[in-house]
């Protein structure tokens, strides 16, 4: 089956399911979110609020919309936009809370995922400070919403399971939608025919000894021609790309797993652990084995 590379990216770039939070909230509110490391996102179930960011003018949000915020950076939801605005911390898989006052009521589901300081990948490069998709204009999207807003309402057995499964289908499918209306950069090289397929193969295969030669040959491309187009559109070159996924598949393995180093670094294409390691801690600033006792795979 082939490798879906937007999904396998998703995946290995976060190291937990969502943590999310779902407000009831009653104008006048504010709500207020510190800066995290990971994405930050909300969806607006019913009613209407304002995201509100330092140094920018408010975007008013509807029902039905939905906000990611790539970089996790700080930003408040408040309706109307000026009013004052209380912490709320996202810390809990599943979490609910009431604010405000008498006014016209907002539901909110928001939420996170974590990504491990200092992970880099050109999917996150790609993205703006803030996404934000308009509700209605995409029938799965907007069906997704539609279904986590009944079973916020329902609150019927194995609901929270299902919203957990909806909140990842939503970010999977806000990412699908804005790359599908900005194809540049990585979205590009996705659909790439040539680079798409050697994207594919790289996920696909992170053990294979790739070469540029043998990436080039497998697209039909010049050697000279394959890394000057990988370059442009991924944004680094194709062995740089290979060693960044490699590595950030080796952390996954380390998170979820107790396999030995030396079978970590063979499954990313390491015949030898020291190699490995040398790799591993240039892009963690760690040693395989303190990142996996940092993270609680250590067993």
């Amino acid at each position: 089956m082939e490798t879906d590379v937007l999904s396998d990216a998703v995946a290995a770039l976060t190291t937990a399911p969502a943590l999310s939070v779902h407000t009831r909230a009653r104008e006048p509110w504010g709500l207020r979110f510190g800066g995290r490391q990971g994405f930050g996102f909300h969806v607006i179930v019913r009613g209407e609020c304002a995201l509100v960011r330092a140094g920018t003018l408010p975007i008013p949000l509807h029902a039905g919309d939905v906000v990611l915020m790539p970089s996790g950076a700080a930003h408040a939801l408040a309706n109307p936009h000026d009013a004052r605005a209380v912490d709320l911390a996202v810390n809990h898989r599943i979490d609910r809370v009431a604010v405000g006052g008498a006014g016209a009521e907002t539901i909110v589901v928001s939420g996170a995922y974590r990504i491990e300081r200092g992970v880099r990948h050109p999917l996150l490069a790609d993205l703006p400070e803030v996404v934000h998709l308009r509700g209605g204009g995409r029938q799965r999207l907007a069906a997704a919403v539609e279904l986590l807003g009944a079973e916020i309402e329902a609150r019927e057995p194995g609901g929270d399971a299902v919203v957990t499964a909806l909140v990842d289908a939503l970010l999977i499918y806000l990412l699908r939608a804005w790359h599908e209306d900005n194809a540049t950069g990585w979205t590009a090289a996705m659909t790439d025919p040539a680079i798409g397929h050697t994207l594919r193969g790289i996920h696909a295969h992170p053990a294979e000894p790739w070469t540029v030669d043998r990436l080039a040959g497998e697209t039909g491309l010049a050697r000279a021609t394959f890394i000057r187009r990988f370059t442009r559109l991924v944004g680094e070159p194709p062995i740089t790309y290979l060693t960044r996924w490699r590595m950030i598949t080796a952390a996954r393995m380390l998170r979820r797993d107790r396999a030995p180093l030396a079978t970590v670094a063979r499954r990313v294409g390491y015949t030898s652990e020291f190699a490995f390691a040398k790799a591993f801690k240039r892009e963690y600033g760690l040693s395989p084995g303190a990142y996996r006792r940092t993270t609680g795979s250590a067993g």
